[in-house]
C-alpha cells in the first residue's frame, strides 16, 4: 500500500496511542476486539480489502470470527488462533491474489520484520518542526558497536577480577537507589505497552511484499508436469521401470502387513476391547503416537513414488491401485487410533491431548483424501499444501470458539462415576470453568469413594478436601479480580462464571 510518509507516521503513532489506551494495565478482553474491529473497519473503508475470492473471504471472516471468540471463550487457545489468523489476514492484505494461505503466512512474517525497518527509515527521512530525527539516529548509531565491545570487556574483567567485581557491585547498588528515587513515579509499563503497540501498528500499516514469495506463489501449479530430463533415482540406474517394480513390491508387502495390523485392531480395539485396570499408557500414549507416525511416513512414501514421472508411466495402474488400498488402509488405521483415544476418554475422561488427537486425526484423514486426489488426478505438492493449509485454517477457526476448559470440566464431573477423575488436573482449569469445578465437599467425597473402588492406583492424587480448598480459594481470588477489572478487560466466559457464582452465593 503506497501512502504519504507523514500520513503513515501519523497513523502509526495514532494506532500505538490507541493501543496504549486500550491495553495499558488491562487484561486481554473487550479491548482486543475493539482494536481489531477498528483495524478491520479501516482496511474496508480505505478500500484495502474486498471480500473477493476464497482466501480473502475465509481470512476476513476467520479474522472477525476469532476476534469475537476471544471475548466469548477468553481462552489461551482462542488468543493464539486469533493471532495466527491476523498474520494470515495481513498476508492477504499484502498480496490479495495469493493462492496459498501458507504463502500468505510467509509474506506476513517477512513483512513484520521489514515494516519495523521501514518505519525507522520513514522517521529518519521525515521532518518534525524543521528537525530531522533521523539525523540523531544516524549520528548515534556509530556508538552502538563501541558500547557493545566495552560491555563485553567489562563482563570479562568482572569475571576475572573479584575486586573489580566488588567495585561494580557497589556502583550498581548506588545507581539502583538513585534510579529508584528519580523514576519512582515513572510508569515503565506504559512505555512497554506503547512499544508493543508501535511494533504491531508498523506491522498492520506499513506492509511490504517479498517478490520471491509472490513469484513462487504465482508460478506454482496444481497440475503435475512431466519431467522429460533423465534423472538418477535411489533404487538403481536402470530407470523408471526399476523404480516402478520396487514400488510395486514395497507397497504390496506393506499392504499385507498393514492388513494384518488392521484386522487385529478391528477385532481387538473396535469390538472386543477389555480394560484390565492398568493406565492404558502403552495402549494409548506410545501406541497412538507410533501409529500416527506410521501414517505420516505412509503419506510421505506415496508422495515420493508419485513425485514425478511415475505418474505418467503408461502401465502404472497396478501401482495406483496399491496406493489407493494403502491410503484406505491408513484411513482405517486412523480410525483405529481414534477408537483407542475413545477408550482412553471413556476410562480416563477428557484432557487437552485427547481432544488434540481427535482434531489431528480429522485433519489426517482429510490429508489422506488429498493424497488420493493427487495420485488419481496427477496433482502437485502445491495442491496438497494449499488444500491442507486451508483445512487446518478452518479447523483452527472453529476450535477457537469452543471453551474447551468448560467442556472438560462438565464432561469429567458428569462421568466421574465411570471414568477416572484427575483432581490435580481439574484444579488447573481456567477461571471460566470454576462454576463447574465448584462442587460440595460431600459430593467430592462420594466421588472419591467411587474412584477408589474403580481405580485402585498406588499413585497419590489430590484429596477431595485439598481440591475443595483450592477451588474455594480460587473462587475468592476470581471474584475479587473480576470486580477490579475495567470494562476493557471484560469477556463473556468469565462474566458468566462470575454471575453464576454470585447467584449461588445469593441462594
Amino acid at each position: 500500500m503506497i501512502m504519504n510518509i507523514r500520513k503513515s507516521i501519523f497513523l502509526i503513532l495514532l494506532s500505538a496511542f490507541i493501543f496504549t489506551l486500550l491495553f495499558h494495565k488491562q487484561a486481554l478482553g473487550l479491548n482486543l476486539l475493539l482494536f481489531e474491529i477498528a483495524f478491520f473497519i479501516w482496511v474496508i473503508s480505505s478500500k484495502q480489502f474486498y471480500f473477493i475470492g476464497k482466501n480473502q473471504i475465509t481470512s476476513g471472516i476467520g479474522f472477525l470470527f476469532t476476534s469475537l471468540s476471544t471475548v466469548i471463550t477468553h481462552s489461551s487457545l482462542s488468543y493464539i488462533i486469533n493471532f495466527l489468523t491476523l498474520i494470515v489476514f495481513i498476508g492477504i492484505l499484502n498480496y490479495p491474489e495469493a493462492r496459498s494461505l501458507v504463502n500468505s503466512f510467509g509474506l506476513s512474517i517477512n513483512s513484520f520484520f521489514k515494516s519495523q525497518g521501514q518505519f525507522l527509515k520513514q522517521i529518519s527521512g521525515s521532518k518534525l518542526n524543521g528537525y530531522h530525527p533521523g539525523g540523531f539516529f544516524r549520528k548515534s548509531r556509530i556508538f552502538f558497536i563501541p558500547l557493545i565491545i566495552i560491555l563485553i570487556f567489562i563482563i570479562i574483567y568482572r569475571l576475572s577480577n573479584p575486586v573489580f567485581d566488588e567495585l561494580l557491585t557497589q556502583f550498581e547498588s548506588v545507581f539502583t537507589e538513585k534510579w529508584e528515587i528519580i523514576f519512582k513515579d515513572f510508569d515503565f509499563m506504559i512505555l512497554i505497552t506503547f512499544t508493543i503497540g508501535l511494533l504491531l501498528s508498523n506491522f498492520i500499516i506499513i506492509r511490504t511484499v517479498n517478490r520471491r514469495i509472490i513469484q513462487r506463489d504465482s508460478d506454482a501449479t496444481e497440475e503435475l508436469k512431466r519431467i522429460k530430463n533423465k534423472s538418477q533415482n535411489i533404487f538403481s540406474a536402470s530407470g523408471l521401470k526399476s523404480e516402478y517394480k520396487a514400488a510395486i513390491f514395497l507397497l504390496a508387502m506393506l499392504n499385507i502387513i498393514l492388513l494384518i495390523i488392521n484386522t487385529i485392531d478391528i477385532y481387538w480395539v473396535w469390538f472386543n476391547f477389555e480394560w484390565n485396570g492398568n493406565y492404558l499408557k502403552q495402549f494409548v500414549h506410545e501406541g497412538t503416537y507410533l501409529l500416527i507416525l506410521s501414517i505420516i511416513i505412509s503419506i510421505i512414501l506415496v508422495l515420493y513414488f508419485f513425485r514425478g514421472n511415475l505418474n505418467f508411466l503408461a502401465k502404472n495402474r497396478l501401482l495406483k491401485y496399491l496406493s489407493y488400498v494403502w491410503l484406505a488402509q491408513n484411513a482405517v488405521l486412523a480410525i483405529s487410533v481414534a477408537i483407542r483415544n475413545f477408550w482412553y476418554i471413556h476410562y480416563f475422561s477428557l484432557a487437552y491431548k485427547r481432544i488434540g488427537v481427535i482434531i489431528f486425526l480429522m485433519l489426517v484423514i482429510y490429508g489422506l483424501y488429498t493424497v488420493f486426489k493427487k495420485v488419481r488426478y496427477r496433482k502437485s505438492v502445491f495442491f496438497l499444501v494449499k488444500s491442507n493449509a486451508y483445512s487446518i485454517f478452518i479447523v483452527l477457526i472453529i476450535s477457537s470458539v469452543i471453551n474447551w476448559d468448560n467442556l472438560i470440566a462438565k464432561y469429567n464431573f458428569q462421568y466421574a462415576d465411570t471414568a477416572f477423575l484427575h483432581l490435580d488436573f481439574m484444579a488447573t482449569l481456567s477461571d471460566s470453568s470454576i462454576p463447574y469445578l465448584d462442587k460440595p465437599l460431600d459430593e467430592l467425597v462420594r466421588i472419591n469413594e467411587t474412584q477408589k473402588e474403580k481405580f485402585p492406583f498406588e499413585q497419590k492424587f489430590m484429596t477431595p478436601e485439598e481440591f475443595h480448598s483450592v477451588i474455594e480459594s480460587r473462587k475468592i481470588d476470581f471474584e475479587e479480580k473480576w470486580k477490579e477489572k475495567n470494562f476493557l478487560s471484560w469477556n463473556l466466559s468469565e462474566y458468566k462464571a462470575f454471575r453464576e457464582l454470585k447467584n449461588r452465593n445469593a441462594n
